[in-house]
């Protein structure tokens, strides 16, 4: 037990407050997260509405939250991460429970639709200030343990939810609601603002993959064009989005195939619990063992386990085997999801980070639409062998993606430079000295894009320098630093 506990002390340790602040809020947030989790229920078996409604009701919400990943991450940068929290908290109570007081069937498809985008409105800020409040050596921690308190809460708020619908599913839309209030008001108070401000003295982001953008001083003036003209970055998407489309097979066609294989709905449930069980169980040893790798690998290595994982489903007959196959994508899911958060926001100027975090987040908005149908389709057309290499295949192109854009590039020679400084130039002849000239623009050092390094220090960098590029001396915006408050886990 001894070990135990030192294993979750060195895992939780060394964050700042208000990241603490901002998991509780979270952790508050999901553990009333009934809603989501029954919505298909309560329209079908509470109301009686058709599957099709359901099905129609659950795209809109999924409609909704596609357009609030890119209205959150914009109103992030621009108006704040706590003003945006707070505000799509607010507005996601005010909406959950006008859903469960909604009669008609359009009005439940409109309120359904306003819910799915205040609900995901919040996540590019979230996300955003993760990376603002915590070092880039420690943001793969941080991001881990943010996404366990997610499925911790998923998984209480799952089991208690069929409690609270025997006293009538109002109740659930009311709980709901009043989880999120209580998200807001610990947001509001205890979680300090982290946007950037703009100004002269704010340097690049943290990382080098920003230097010589728009936006080189921070990401100022960043927009979503911009964002969309980052070549890198919307390739890194696209593998994104290649690998959220084998996700979703898990929650649609899974399903259906161990129906096909004579498998009962309820073994059906034990088999897919076990993903949140072991997102919960693994988190924190799994995070604690991989600390300090490179990005790159630990993407490549979860994307393979994922799309192999659901590859080994084409040889499933037994909902032990079914078990096995979850257990091994479950295990590339924990390795992936943070890390691609810390690459997501390692890749983002300061000023930029909501913006890129929700164009990032599309991918998996649209898989959700588009993964469920490619995956029936191909499962009445060619059969579950065929859905399943497929996954497989997806999954290693998934893999390659990653490694081909993240992989370490070989350091420049010579001395090593500050982000954003200019190379020197050759000293010219004793008699023909030349006046100081300003670098221009194509002057900018850009390095690797992907800190590789040891504790989060890109390659190429001096020990001294800060992986934010700024000085020793100044904080998040420049000026000079305050003394450094101890900071501790809860």
């Amino acid at each position: 037990m001894g070990t135990v506990g030192r294993a979750v002390k060195e895992a939780v340790s060394g964050l700042p407050r208000e990241f603490w602040w901002l998991w509780t809020s979270t952790l508050v947030n999901r553990l009333g997260g009934f809603v989501v989790t029954f919505l298909a229920l309560y329209l079908t078996v509470e109301r009686g509405f058709s599957a099709s409604y359901a099905g129609l009701v659950a795209s809109l919400y999924g409609l909704g939250g596609s357009v609030a990943a890119v209205v959150g991450g914009v109103a992030a940068d621009r108006w704040g991460r706590r003003a945006t929290m707070t505000a799509a908290q607010v507005g996601t109570a005010v909406a959950t429970a006008a859903l469960g007081f909604a009669e008609h069937p359009a009005a439940i498809a409109a309120v359904a639709c306003l819910v799915g985008f205040t609900g995901n409105a919040s996540r590019p800020a979230v996300q955003a200030m993760i990376a603002d409040l915590v070092p880039a050596a420690d943001r793969v921690r941080a991001f881990s343990l943010n996404y366990w308190a997610i499925n911790i809460g998923f998984g209480v708020s799952a089991a208690v939810a069929g409690l609270v619908a025997a006293h009538g599913y109002l109740w659930l839309f009311l709980g709901d609601a009043l989880a999120t209030v209580l998200c807001a008001a610990v947001v509001f108070l205890k979680v300090p603002e982290t946007r950037p401000q703009d100004g002269p003295a704010d340097g690049p982001a943290d990382g080098p993959a920003v230097a010589g953008r728009a936006g080189g001083s921070g990401g100022a003036g960043v927009s979503l064009l911009d964002v969309l003209r980052d070549g890198r970055f919307v390739a890194l998407t696209g593998a994104t989005f290649l690998l959220a489309v084998v996700a979703q097979q898990g929650s649609t066609t899974l399903s259906v195939d161990m129906g096909a294989a004579g498998l009962s709905a309820s073994q059906y449930g034990l088999v897919i619990g076990l993903n949140g069980l072991l997102i919960v169980i693994l988190q924190i040893p799994v995070t604690r063992l991989l600390e300090g790798r490179g990005r790159a690998g630990l993407l490549v290595v979860g994307t393979l386990l994922m799309g192999w994982g659901f590859g080994l489903t084409a040889f499933a007959g037994s909902a032990g085997f079914y078990a096995l196959t979850v257990a091994v994508w479950t295990l590339g899911e924990v390795v992936h999801a943070p890390a691609m958060m810390s690459v997501v926001a390692e890749m983002s100027p300061a000023r930029a980070r909501g913006r890129y975090q929700g164009v990032h987040s599309l991918a998996w908005s649209a898989a959700a639409f588009l993964g469920p149908a490619v995956g029936g389709w191909g499962l009445d057309r060619w059969g579950g062998s065929t859905v399943w290499g497929a996954c497989a295949v997806i999954g290693t192109v998934a893999a390659a993606g990653y490694w081909l854009l993240l992989r370490e590039r070989p350091a420049p020679t010579g001395p090593p430079l500050a982000w954003g400084a200019a190379p020197a130039r050759p000293s010219a002849p004793p008699s023909a000295p030349s006046a100081p000239k300003a670098p221009d623009a194509l002057e900018v050092v850009a390095a690797p894009a992907i800190p590789d390094g040891p504790a989060g220090v890109p390659a190429g960098v001096p020990t001294g320098i800060p992986a934010d590029g700024r000085g020793p001396g100044a904080d998040a915006d420049g000026a000079a630093a305050r003394p450094a408050a101890p900071r501790a886990g809860v």
